[in-house]
């Protein structure tokens, strides 16, 4: 298991929250993921043998809230 601290400028309610809680949460592999406004975070917990860092900058890329580590 690995866990991930991505900022993802462009979220900014809850909204935004749901969305990229819901997008990463659909890739396999994915164990927990939270996000947050305020500092506009995306922490992700992850298995390494079954997805890994850029599937899930994909997943927040193709949701509309692109990240970087």
């Amino acid at each position: 298991m690995e866990t991930v601290t991505l900022t993802a400028p462009d979220i900014s309610c809850d909204h935004c929250v749901a969305t990229v809680q819901n997008a990463v949460g659909k890739v396999e592999g994915v164990k927990d993921v939270s996000a947050n406004a305020d500092s506009k975070q995306v922490k992700v917990t992850f298995d390494t043998g079954q997805t890994n860092l850029g599937a899930i900058n994909s997943a927040l890329q193709e949701a509309g809230y692109p990240s970087s580590s």
